[in-house]
């Protein structure tokens, strides 16, 4: 979905979409999610579930890196990523207080297909990545439960909903309803097209910031907090050979997009974004001592860090664009980007 070509929006892209203009143009990438939502007891909130590829995550790792932009975030499995680049487990993403609900299913979840867990072999690095969406949702009531987490893993595939679903139900951004948001790019090297794709939950910025191709949107209320802070959690997957130091630094460039659409990182804000290939797979058994790797030439990658601005900026827009108004909790409604364009 991304952005439709007949929306009110226009973008300049330099690169060509995918077929989908979502992150599962990558192939092998799932996504799935739950919504919870019933607004006579303000519970707006759910779950998404991004699946690098389509087999055995264990036993066949993908390389990974991280960038916390700003790290006012409560996620977990970050640190491993950091010292071994690689992941493990499907990244999931929830709200601020579902983190360790989300965490106990994820592991019951890789336990469940990999007896050798804990047993004969290490533990597993489950990702759980979150933001705050109190400001809509009862975040104290506690409903995401395990089934949530387990339903979302389970029923992943290439299709999803983008706007106030999943993990992104609860969400605000810049002045208006945020949620999840997607979009995808096509790249060329060796003659060969590969795909890079961007799944984010946008939940941050200030009233009245908010730029579309460097204009102002008109979102700003009286009522409005003009601070910049919430959260937003980028996952970039490609199938391009890119190793674990590669990837680190093209999570580090999200921010481009980020700063495209009117954030400055704000003192309370929780900026992260986790990218990953699943063009180089990790065995977790291997009969020989050496691997063999591919990666990118370095002096290639501006063409790569390019499209990260590109599919995070349509990404964020995409999830503003797809997102309808929502009425929460103390009566606080934000309003769909739709309302003001």
């Amino acid at each position: 979905m991304g952005l439709p070509d007949n929306c009110a929006v226009k973008l300049q892209n330099k690169f060509a979409k995918g077929g989908k203009n979502l992150i599962t143009d990558v192939p092998g990438v799932k996504v799935g999610q739950v919504t919870l939502e019933d607004g006579e007891k303000d519970i707006h909130t759910g779950v998404t579930a991004i699946f690098p590829h389509s087999g055995n995550l264990f036993r066949e790792k993908v390389m990974a890196g991280a960038a916390v932009i700003n790290g006012f975030g409560k996620s977990t499995g970050l640190v491993q990523i950091e010292e071994m680049g690689t992941l493990e487990a499907p990244i999931l993403m929830t709200n601020t207080l579902s983190v360790g609900t989300a965490l106990n299913a994820s592991v019951k979840y890789m336990l469940r297909d990999n007896e050798d867990i804990g047993v004969s072999t290490s533990t597993v690095n489950c990702v759980v990545t979150e933001c705050n969406d109190g400001t809509l949702n009862d975040i104290r009531g506690l409903h995401v439960k395990e089934e949530h987490v387990f339903t979302a893993l389970t029923c992943a595939g290439e299709n999803f909903e983008e706007g106030a679903v999943g993990s992104g139900t609860g969400m605000r951004c810049l002045g208006v309803k945020g949620g999840i948001g997607s979009a995808s790019r096509i790249l060329s090297f060796d003659n060969r097209d590969y795909t890079i794709g961007c799944l984010l939950m946008s939940n941050f910025g200030a009233a009245g910031n908010l730029k579309i191709e460097g204009k102002s949107i008109a979102t700003r209320r009286i009522d409005d907090e003009l601070i910049d802070r919430g959260s937003v959690v980028i996952v970039l997957g490609t199938d391009l050979p890119l190793n674990e130091r590669q990837l680190k630094r093209t999570a580090k460039r999200a921010v481009a997009g980020l700063v495209r659409v009117g954030s400055y990182l704000g003192n309370g804000s929780g900026d992260i974004a986790i990218a990953f290939s699943n063009g180089n797979l990790v065995p977790h058994y291997s009969q020989t001592e050496i691997l063999p790797m591919k990666m990118l030439h370095d002096d290639t990658l501006d063409r790569v860090f390019e499209a990260t601005a590109e599919v995070v900026e349509e990404a964020v827009i995409s999830s503003l664009y797809h997102a309808k108004t929502v009425k929460g909790i103390r009566g606080k409604v934000v309003r769909s980007l739709k309302e003001f364009l």
